[in-house]
């Protein structure tokens, strides 16, 4: 099976949700001319990311009765969608979110798990942490879907694997820091250097988008990617420029990979589990 997969890395504008979501239709209705079947946005796509204080002003509720939500559910009726956006949850916390809509229903939200607060990064301030981690179905196969610092922790991508997800979707705002001795800064190197790995290591694709513009002093480097089963680059989006890049994988890989390297089949599972708890016990 194949299919098209569209990144969609653009320059949001800060707390402007109404016109991140008219870029939202305007980048998914070109990818739709492009015959993608599956469009992937950035962290935080619909709102920035220096929020601070916008965060309560800008989320929403993922439902079909927030009129934002519902002109992306209408807009994934015939192909699907991830984008970023504060989630605002019954009990009235705020969360950094990933929404997965498909059919013009919502498959799954992730809330971001680990929220830095070191650094340039504030997010504890601003943002309650989520609290789980699933795969989920796609007429595409299992998926699962992490948040910038959420696959900095390799126990995450870890858990969606052992859960069923052959496909990993990333998202994130990721800011440049660093220079190298070439055009590229390290910022960029590492996290690339962490999707291969982790698409090498789990047999899995590695479907990464990262934001480009300016914000609160930050620059967000871009550089979208997407890795397949034997951990090799499929395609890289531009560094520090908007881009919506389309490109094909072939699931095949999938079966072609682990058939030749079967680190899924011979995970020790019952050992993992046994240790973590006898870790977990002495601390």
């Amino acid at each position: 099976m194949k299919i098209k997969i569209a990144l969609a890395q653009f320059n949001t504008k800060l707390g402007d949700v109404p016109a991140n979501l008219e870029k939202h239709l305007d980048l998914i209705d070109e990818a739709r001319q492009g015959g993608a079947d599956l469009v992937v946005f950035p962290e935080l796509s619909l709102t920035g990311y220096a929020l601070l204080d916008l965060a309560v002003d800008t989320a929403i509720r993922p439902h079909q009765d927030d009129p934002v939500f519902n002109e992306l559910l209408a807009a994934s009726q015939d192909l699907d969608l991830m984008f970023g956006f504060v989630h605002e949850d019954r009990r009235h916390r705020f969360h950094i979110a990933s929404a997965y809509l498909s059919g013009g229903k919502t498959r799954h939200i992730h809330n971001k798990i680990y929220l830095p607060t070191y650094g340039m990064f504030d997010e504890g301030r601003f943002f309650a942490p989520g609290d789980s981690v699933r795969a989920f179905d796609t007429r595409f196969g299992r998926v699962g879907m992490l948040i910038c610092e959420d696959f900095w922790h390799a126990s995450l991508p870890y858990l969606l694997w052992l859960d069923g997800a052959d496909m990993l979707l990333f998202a994130s705002a990721s800011p440049g820091r660093g220079l190298t001795q070439d055009p590229r800064l390290s910022s960029s190197g590492w996290v690339e250097h962490t999707n291969r790995a982790y698409a090498g290591l789990f047999t899995n694709f590695v479907v990464h988008a990262n934001r480009v513009g300016y914000e609160d002093g930050l620059n967000f480097w871009g550089g979208s990617t997407i890795f397949d089963p034997n951990g090799d680059l499929i395609v890289r989006a531009p560094d520090f420029e908007p881009a919506l890049i389309i490109t094909e994988i072939d699931l095949n890989q999938l079966h072609r990979t682990r058939a030749r390297l079967p680190l899924l089949r011979d995970e020790r599972i019952g050992v993992v589990q046994r240790e973590l708890e006898r870790i977990q016990g002495n601390s």
